[in-house]
């Protein structure tokens, strides 16, 4: 099981220098090089000092089928930067789905209902709190932009173009040291039926698909971007990119990625009770076969390690059954329906009943 920790400082002088961030946001970004090869050129502006005047540093539009790794785009950047995946400011799309709703992120202006009771979601003060000592470029993220009302794509016309929004009250919030992104499903469906005809019955990944299947989903995704925003917003925006689906090896490295924060986890919160958690082939095997989704992507991944392993993990120790400094090694049943957890340093006078038997 390989361990991911943040990022790893390189010694320039007495000064720390901190490693390619390209290598960082590749380690924590699977399967997506075109994602990270697109952002990396902006940051790497934004850092030298030759971005654009008067706006944002970069402007991205995130395309594809759920659980490719939109959202984890955005988070990985943030934890290159500035250590930490929280370091975003996050609008939920589909929470302005209204057109009334939309006045939120910018506050009622004087002499409108609630004027003094409406704080702007996008205020200068949100937006500087997801900088850091580390860096001062924000990363502010609209997930699943399609959802939203209208109005949205209106109000950010002047902040993708100009770099800054004016709010109920008068003030004016400056998006320069921003980079704007934002995701969206938009063509996902048309993108599945293209790789996999029959959905819904049969698995894709991307060793199986054709040479041209990149070349493909671009136009399946950019035709419904089109037909969904008007000109001028597509127009204002820096980058668009395709997620391409997981293949099997992409799949299993982020396995590997989840598993090392089921560690962290566990340590972090349980401090001097924690204990390790090893996860053998067949448990792997059991984990990627009920994990792997071409629907899903993976986020179908997550929910099967937090069913089949946490949550019996979580039992076990509830239970107390597992001691500190233990090592728990997580097997599949001999019929492969089933995943055991037991302990591996235990004496056997003392051992109890710690194998946990769940239904798949």
């Amino acid at each position: 099981m390989r361990s991911i920790n943040n990022i790893t400082p390189r010694r320039r002088g007495n000064d720390e220098v901190p490693e390619s961030l390209q290598e960082a946001l590749g380690a924590r970004l699977v399967g997506q090089p075109a994602a990270v090869s697109s952002i990396i050129p902006y940051v790497q502006m934004y850092q030298a000092g030759l971005s654009p005047d008067s706006r944002p540093a970069g402007v991205f539009l995130l395309l594809g089928p759920s659980g490719t790794g939109k959202t984890r785009t955005v988070e990985s950047l943030a934890a290159a930067l500035h250590g930490s995946e929280k370091h975003v400011l996050k609008v939920d799309c589909g929470e302005f789905q209204m057109e009334h709703e939309v006045a939120k992120l910018i506050g009622a202006p004087p002499g409108y209902l609630g004027h003094r009771e409406t704080h702007p979601l996008l205020s200068q003060a949100r937006v500087n709190s997801v900088t850091s000592e580390r860096s001062s470029l924000s990363l502010v993220l609209f997930d699943e932009i399609e959802k939203a009302a209208p109005s949205m794509t209106r109000l950010l016309l002047g902040v993708l173009d100009k770099g800054s929004l004016r709010l109920g009250d008068n003030n004016t919030v400056s998006f320069e040291r921003s980079m704007i992104f934002m995701t969206s499903n938009l063509g996902a469906r048309e993108m599945m039926r293209a790789l996999v005809p029959d959905f819904g019955f049969q698995q894709m990944t991307r060793e199986q698909a054709a040479p041209d299947v990149e070349t493909q989903l671009e136009k399946i995704g950019m035709n419904a971007v089109r037909r969904k925003f008007a000109p001028e917003f597509v127009n204002r925006i820096d980058s668009v990119v395709t997620y391409q689906p997981l293949g099997a090896g992409a799949m299993s490295t982020i396995l590997d990625l989840q598993l090392a924060e089921v560690q962290n986890h566990i340590d972090n919160r349980l401090g001097l009770r924690g204990f390790q958690v090893k996860v053998a082939d067949s448990a792997r095997d059991f984990l990627l076969k009920r994990g792997v989704s071409a629907q899903f992507g993976a986020r179908e991944l997550k929910r099967t390690i937090h069913r089949h392993l946490m949550q019996p993990i979580a039992s076990l120790v509830s239970s107390g059954e597992v001691e500190p400094g233990a090592v728990l090694c997580a097997e599949s049943s001999a019929d492969a329906e089933t995943l055991t957890l037991r302990s591996v340093n235990e004496p056997p006078r003392r051992r109890r009943i710690s194998d946990l038997r769940l239904a798949s």
